[in-house]
């Protein structure tokens, strides 16, 4: 079993930038892939990022797409989204997502998750 902790979130105004983390630890795999999630109030959970952690492939949605940036450490077993730019619809709990083998953008793809971190953004 996996297990994701997230950190970063916080409160910040449009236009502006943060940087969330998200670090694994216990089972992970040999090749295995993370993303990021994020649920908005009265929304359904929508892709973000994904990232292999052994490779160099990434995904976007392409809402964030050219404004968020997925890397990661594998050293450390920990994947990082840079978010600059942001708008008020990106407020939302943004939640790490960890699965064996290649970068989805499906959430069902993805057997451990995080517990979330909000990002508030403010006009």
């Amino acid at each position: 079993q996996v297990q994701l902790v997230e950190s970063g979130g916080g409160v910040v105004q449009a236009g502006a930038s943060l940087r969330l983390s998200c670090a694994a630890s216990g089972r992970t795999f040999s090749n295995y892939a993370m993303a990021w999630f994020r649920q908005a109030p009265g929304k359904e959970r929508e892709f973000v990022a994904a990232i292999s952690m052994y490779g160099s492939t990434t995904a976007y949605a392409d809402s964030v797409s050219g404004r968020f940036t997925i890397t990661s450490d594998n050293a450390k077993n920990t994947v990082y989204l840079q978010m600059n730019s942001l708008k008020l619809e990106d407020t939302a709990v943004y939640y790490c997502a960890a699965r064996s083998w290649s970068v989805s953008t499906k959430s069902a793809d993805f057997g451990s998750w995080g517990r979330g971190t909000q990002v508030t953004v403010s006009s």
